[in-house]
């Protein structure tokens, strides 16, 4: 029997379904045991992957961390644990950027197991009209009501920084990585942000997205979060009112629905012994049987294209996916050198501080890009 250590994040989208499915190899005598521990979302920003990878043989991660992995030398690329060919076939299977978003310095350093972005949130039952699609009826909606929130909390700010200048048509460090955004891009992005802060209900400017959609579940003081992580379980929850996904708003009709890639992946340590029992298991995860049915089954999110598109799936949570499929599709992948989840919080703090004092944009700006410049090596990969 082998006998694995495995790390998850203490949401039930990031533990149940993997517990579930180990509980499942156990039972079908697969010669694999898997423990899995959780630990709090947060709490992978602030221990080094490499730490995490010395201690637990599988390692569920944000694709940001692969710049940082790769430099800790602490992950086994796919490529080294599976042919060429089934690679391909998971990446073609993938919705958006899911696995291509794992991939660094020349291979792939985890499965994608969990897909989300950014999407907008509503309470619909309270919208005085249709559902927002552009960032200008976003504006006029806050103006109207006062109740669209932005997420700013912890790394979120920085987020929809970067979410807003991909729907503004620069993707930002994309055309040069050795550039955040431009002068002219970062002012429409800042100023927009400035608009909406100055109205966002306060109640909510402290939380994380889990808390965000919690409290716009439980009260009616806001209506509207443009841009937060979509997390199924809101959509047709135990208690509570129903929050309704949508995909992320456009700068103009039929643009880009403006959104930073989330989401998790399982990444295989260097101190794990990979078996033919592991290899079967992992893919099973990534399977259709598991991604259609076992996963949204036990509160997970899939990863898979079908899984989005499937009716049964979206019958039995409010039609989530079918609704924010576009979005991920399109899905920004944000840098992902060593350093720039250093950069992210600190940027994020940034933002939340000058909007709080209503920093002009030209300031604020030149102070992001040093931070990104600071945080980056020149030439380096994205």
């Amino acid at each position: 029997m082998q006998r694995l250590k495995g790390l998850t994040w203490d949401h039930p989208r990031g533990y149940n379904a993997l517990a579930a499915a180990a509980r499942r190899a156990e039972l079908a005598e697969s010669g694999l045991s898997i423990a899995w521990e959780k630990q709090p979302l947060e709490g992978f920003e602030s221990h080094p992957i490499a730490d995490l990878c010395a201690r637990y043989d599988l390692v569920v991660l944000d694709h940001p961390h692969v710049g940082e992995a790769v430099a800790g030398d602490c992950l086994q690329p796919l490529e080294a644990v599976f042919d060429a060919a089934t690679v391909a076939a998971l990446e073609a299977d993938s919705i958006g950027p899911s696995l291509r978003s794992y991939r660094f310095a020349g291979s792939h350093r985890a499965l994608p197991l969990d897909a989300a972005t950014q999407v907008l949130a509503a309470r619909q039952e309270l919208l005085p009209g249709p559902v927002p699609v552009l960032w200008e009826d976003v504006v006029s909606l806050s103006r109207q009501t006062g109740k669209v929130a932005l997420s700013l909390a912890g790394p979120h700010a920085a987020l929809s920084f970067l979410s807003i200048a991909a729907a503004y048509g620069e993707p930002p460090a994309e055309r040069d990585p050795d550039v955040l955004v431009s002068a002219e891009t970062g002012k429409r992005v800042y100023d927009l942000m400035s608009d909406l802060f100055s109205r966002s209900p306060p109640s909510v400017r402290d939380k994380n997205p889990i808390g965000i959609l919690g409290h716009m579940a439980a009260n009616d003081d806001v209506v509207l979060c443009p841009l937060i992580y979509g997390y199924v379980n809101y959509a047709a929850p135990a208690g509570g009112r129903p929050i309704a996904f949508h995909d992320a708003p456009r700068r103009i009709a039929g643009g880009r629905p403006g959104s930073t890639l989330g989401g998790t992946g399982i990444g295989i340590s260097r101190r794990c012994a990979v078996t033919p029992a592991l290899k079967q298991h992992l893919l099973w995860l990534m399977g259709r049987e598991a991604q259609v049915g076992f996963i949204p089954g036990h509160d997970g999110q899939p990863s898979r294209r079908e899984a989005w598109h499937d009716a049964g799936v979206n019958a039995r949570w409010g039609n989530f996916y079918k609704n924010t499929a576009e979005t991920l599709e399109q899905a920004y992948v944000r840098p992902r050198h060593d350093g720039y989840i250093a950069f992210q919080g600190k940027a994020s703090a940034l933002l939340r501080e000058a909007l709080e004092a209503r920093s002009p944009a030209g300031s604020v700006l030149d102070a992001l890009q040093a931070l990104y410049a600071s945080h980056r090596v020149a030439g380096g990969e994205r």
